[in-house]
């Protein structure tokens, strides 16, 4: 069957596919609300509507594309398992590729197969989020998480439950009990109105004293969890010494700490790991998005110690993707003989200088960050007073209508962070310096045409 065989018999338009999807798919949408397009073709950085309309993918897949979209080594990948005889759907059982694979990416964990083994989960983020607490229960006996604002760790019923942003919560009673939520550091909006180093210093001196602290009222916990870089709270980066800490208590008080790298890993922030900017070894490291080379996967890092599961005491039927695995190890293979995380450390870098320089023309940018080619640019609304830590209001109608701009300037990007105010790039991997180029000259007309329908200036 053609890809197009759906197609009305002329003139298809977005309108068209929009309309029939409003009527058949649930009102939960909601990329199509905010980026209404219908995509017929995709390739690297770019993708083209049904209308022959091409834009600039700075989203991919939220993360998930590394190599961008129908990269020729993950589409030959795939053709050559779909030749191979390999069947596609294997539960937990073993194949040569699994094995494969199995052993590449282990290769990419900080001291290898020696000191960690891989659980498959399947096939979200969110699976292996449940899976690691799971396990942090198993192997300590404790039933208690610590989890941080602004983290998002999944929308299943335990992972919303340490997920930070209140509006799928909300709607939902009874969430995971024994959940303790505590404050992550921020840049430009530091949780105890400090900032700079004196934030970041009463912050991780905090959480030690939480810990040790006898009168806490929180017992001990099973687990921490956290983000290196958080992603959908708005591109927020762990300085390097809090992290150190977090390290450093857990360990010493025989607490798991779990690292979500869903969104930040496999080069992306620069590195292969975000943690490993601050020279860190998890307890488990929970995967996804790019580790399937585009297609469905998550998989858990875990140290061989805490190891603890018993045969079968967590399963799931698409642990076994072969297929994710096929352009698992492609992406992984082409990620080092590339050096994409150089890539993504240079192009990153250039962003946000020139991002920088647009905030000087444009003081309603009040924040440019991230690392590599994860980046955050928060919108202000500059015309009101500043607060203690010189950080203006956030305008979410201002962020809201930078998106439509961009978008209507053939650029594709998402929106992040408290009340949706921080744009956010997620370009994959593979951009060049023209395309990192192009996305400037496009973000500042779009960012001076919201500006026109939002203030008038």
């Amino acid at each position: 069957m053609s890809v197009f065989s759906v197609n009305p018999a002329t003139n298809p338009s977005n309108e068209y596919y929009l309309a029939r999807q409003s009527q058949m798919e649930s009102n939960v949408r909601s990329y199509p609300r905010k980026l209404p397009l219908v995509i017929a073709e995709a390739l690297g950085c770019w993708v083209t509507d049904v209308e022959g309309t091409k834009y600039l993918d700075c989203l991919a897949g939220a993360g998930t594309l590394a190599l961008g979209h129908n990269h020729p080594a993950v589409i030959k990948s795939i053709q050559d398992t779909l030749t191979s005889g390999l069947p596609l759907h294997t539960l937990d059982l073993t194949t040569p590729l699994k094995d494969a694979f199995t052993e590449a990416l282990l290769e990419h964990l900080p001291g290898g197969k020696e000191e960690y083994c891989l659980q498959f989960c399947g096939p979200s983020g969110a699976d292996g989020t449940e899976a690691a607490m799971k396990l942090a229960k198993t192997y300590t006996g404790r039933s208690s998480i610590i989890s941080f604002s602004g983290g998002f760790h999944g929308m299943t019923h335990g992972s919303l439950s340490v997920t930070g942003n209140l509006s799928a919560k909300n709607a939902v009673n009874g969430l995971m009990p024994g959940v303790q939520f505590m404050p992550y550091p921020h840049e430009y909006r530091c949780p105890l109105g400090l900032g700079g180093e004196a934030g970041v210093d009463a912050l991780t001196y905090y959480f030690e004293n939480f810990i040790e602290d006898v009168e806490s009222g929180v017992t001990k916990p099973a687990a921490v969890i956290l983000e290196a870089i958080q992603g959908e709270g708005g591109v927020v980066a762990a300085p390097i010494k809090w992290l150190k800490k977090i390290r450093e208590v857990t360990e010493k008080h025989g607490i798991l700490l779990i690292l979500d790298e869903v969104q930040a890993g496999f080069a992306r922030s620069g590195k292969m790991f975000a943690f490993e900017h601050a020279g860190i070894e998890p307890d488990i490291i929970v995967m996804s998005k790019a580790v399937g080379g585009s297609l469905p996967l998550a998989v858990l890092g875990i140290k061989r110690k805490f190891d603890a599961w018993q045969p079968g005491a967590h399963t799931g039927t698409f642990r076994g993707n072969q297929l994710a695995m096929a352009t698992g190890i492609t992406t992984l293979n082409t990620i080092k003989e590339q050096n994409l995380a150089k890539n993504a450390e240079e192009r990153g870098d250039f962003l946000q200088a020139e991002l920088k320089k647009l905030a000087q023309e444009f003081p309603c940018i009040g924040n440019v960050r991230g690392r590599g080619l994860m980046i955050g640019i928060e919108m202000v609304d500059e015309r009101q007073g500043a607060d203690r830590m010189g950080s203006f209001p956030a305008d979410s109608q201002l962020s809201a209508a930078v998106q439509t701009a961009c978008f209507n300037n053939k650029l594709l990007l998402e929106k992040g962070g408290r009340n949706g105010t921080v744009i956010r790039l997620l370009c994959p991997l593979i951009i060049t310096q023209e395309e990192c180029e192009e996305i400037i000259v496009r973000f500042k007309k779009a960012l001076a045409e919201a500006l026109t329908v939002v203030r008038g200036a």
